[in-house]
């Protein structure tokens, strides 16, 4: 449950409450009965450092698929010219 801050327009004093999000927010100021207002609270977490945008954590997309594609379409020359020569070969012997 978050906590809220609220503050009295008349008195000034504050004070903090745990309520659920679907709570009403207080209205009435417990010493004086004066108004309420909640108070905005800067956030509680903050990301700094590197590491924390898309573009620190993945690998460029233009490197992975390059070097992929270049394994198996090396792959693939090496193996149709190396059965061509194994077939000259066993032809001449034979």
């Amino acid at each position: 449950m978050p906590l809220y801050e609220y503050q009295c327009m008349t008195c000034g004093s504050r004070l903090e409450r745990r309520q659920r999000f679907d709570e009403d927010p207080l209205r009435d100021c417990p010493g004086c009965g004066g108004r309420l207002n909640r108070l905005l609270q800067p956030a509680g977490i903050i990301f700094k450092g590197s590491g924390w945008y898309c573009t620190d954590s993945r690998p460029k997309s233009s490197e992975s698929t390059d070097s992929s594609s270049s394994k198996s379409t090396s792959d693939s020359s090496t193996s149709p010219t190396s059965n061509k020569g194994e077939s000259k070969l066993a032809s001449a012997t034979a």
